[in-house]
């Protein structure tokens, strides 16, 4: 029973609902729209449920509240201001860019086959330290094999990827032949 009251207690010291006039009026002041005050207000009590816990005891709810609105309100404007430049770079990049030419498509094509016709232990070893920039060691931690045979199944695979190149045909397996027995 005592402890049914104590909650009650924190309870009522934490009483956003009787807040939310304030903190909608808040946040349509900083965003001067309704739909994205409402956006605001609603991360602002989700961000405020997941802190609650920071929230000191006796302390100004209302005053906590609405400093996390503004707080949620920065970063929004922060992230939104990123992505604006982010946007910006893209379109000058873009600007710059030429349009592959069909050779170079078609190179990208064949490299791509011969990339993904390799056997898969091989395939994985090299993507891990070609195209995802891991040393050897971590490439081999990843795939839980020893040092030596990723190494071995790289070199294979780059062999396999020039004899592509070349045009060459695979190696033939060489034939076996009995030894000794001369019948």
């Amino acid at each position: 029973m005592l402890r049914k009251q104590g909650m009650k207690q924190s309870m009522a010291r934490f009483d956003i609902v009787g807040q939310l006039g304030s903190l909608r009026r808040y946040a349509r002041s900083l965003t001067r729209d309704s739909a994205d005050a409402e956006d605001l207000v609603h991360d602002t009590l989700v961000r405020a449920y997941e802190r609650r816990t920071t929230f000191r005891s006796g302390g100004n709810l209302r005053a906590w509240l609405l400093a996390i609105v503004h707080n949620v309100f920065i970063d929004r404007m922060r992230s939104r201001r990123s992505e604006a430049a982010r946007i910006e770079q893209v379109g000058l990049v873009a600007d710059q860019s030429v349009p592959a030419s069909q050779d170079h498509s078609v190179r990208l094509s064949q490299v791509r086959q011969a990339f993904l016709s390799l056997p898969e232990e091989q395939r994985s070893a090299l993507h891990l330290v070609a195209i995802e920039g891991l040393s050897y060691q971590q490439a081999a931690e990843v795939i839980g094999v020893p040092l030596g045979t990723l190494m071995s199944r790289i070199g294979r695979a780059r062999a396999a990827l020039r004899e592509m190149e070349e045009g060459a045909p695979p190696k033939a397996r060489p034939h076996l032949r009995i030894v000794g027995d001369d019948q």
